[in-house]
């Protein structure tokens, strides 16, 4: 038989060690993602990779207790406003619908700008998505598991 997962100590540590660094990676991938590789979905995916692995070693109750099901769902509605936001803005702007020109004083700041706001709109959207669907679909099979014991 395999042993539960509190009695794995070295995965236990060994995840708490690099799961910051996983986050960290994924705001670095957000962040750099207009000047390279990289990007809001990339760094949606890393960042909830971070959230999933710690429920894997730590249980699907511990992340519900972290980000409770209300806040996911809270971020994935302020990810897709912000991404239709800049979009908004562009037209009430005078342009068009995710025109990032007119966003700053410069064309090439209201790039930098624009890109910027629609790729962490797409990575907390992504981020919060992945994270919901893998808790609502793990914590049902360790809700059945608690209740065959």
């Amino acid at each position: 038989m395999s042993q539960p997962m509190k009695e794995k100590i070295i995965l236990r540590v060994i995840s708490k060690f690099l799961i910051p660094y996983i986050l960290l990676f994924a705001l670095y991938v957000q962040w750099h993602g207009d000047f390279g590789p990289g990007g809001g979905f990339q760094a949606g995916v890393i960042f909830a990779a971070g959230f999933i692995l710690y429920a894997l070693i730590f249980s699907v109750k511990t992340v519900r207790d972290i980000i409770p099901p209300y806040a996911t769902r809270a971020l994935l509605a302020i990810g897709v406003l912000l991404y239709g936001g800049v979009g908004v803005a562009g037209i009430l702007m005078g342009g068009k619908f995710l025109d990032y020109n007119v966003l700053g004083s410069t064309p090439t700041g209201g790039q930098h700008i624009g890109i910027l706001l629609v790729e962490l709109g797409v990575g907390i959207t992504v981020a919060s998505a992945m994270i919901t669907i893998f808790c609502t679909f793990a914590g049902r099979a360790e809700d059945k598991e608690e209740d065959r014991r």
